[in-house]
Order: structure tokens, then C-alpha cells, then sequence
């Protein structure tokens, strides 16, 4: 099994950001990737790693305040709300 470099996880993390189902979850989750992933812990990368396998209609539902995440995503979901702009 191969270990996956820090800077090869920054890339596929950055693609996934910007290759999802949603045009709008593109565009939010790119900004959200390119002002955040460079300065995220291995921690805060594993985090955004799993919310990126979430399902898109969810994600914008979250993001933009229409239902409630997941517990375990709340404060990743609150800091990409407050990037974009749309905290509550």
C-alpha cells in the first residue's frame, strides 16, 4: 500500500472540490479549496475529505442554510458558510 503524499491529497482534494454533481457546489467548494486547503491540518484534511463523499444536494442544503449538517461536519460546514458569506 502506497502513502499518499501531502501534496498529491492537496491536488485530489482541490479536483474533487471543483468535480462535483452541483455547478453551484463547484463554485462554492473551489473557493472554499483554494483559500483553505493549503493551511488545513491532516486532521482538517481527513474532515474535508469526508464531507467531499457526501451527496451534493445535501451539501448545498447545509451550506446554504436550508437544513441542518451532519454533527460532525458543523463547524467545517459554519467556516465554508463564512467564506462564501452566507453565515446566520
Amino acid at each position: 500500500m502506497t502513502t499518499e503524499t501531502h501534496e498529491h491529497r492537496l491536488k485530489r482534494l482541490a479536483m474533487r472540490s471543483m468535480r462535483r454533481g452541483i455547478k453551484e457546489m463547484d463554485i462554492i467548494l473551489v473557493r472554499y479549496a483554494d483559500a483553505k486547503l493549503a493551511g488545513m491540518s491532516d486532521a482538517q484534511l481527513t474532515e474535508y475529505d469526508a464531507l467531499l463523499s457526501e451527496n451534493d444536494q445535501d451539501l448545498y442544503q447545509w451550506v446554504s442554510g436550508q437544513m441542518p449538517p451532519k454533527p460532525q461536519f458543523e463547524a467545517l460546514i459554519h467556516d465554508i458558510r463564512l467564506l462564501i458569506g452566507s453565515a446566520e
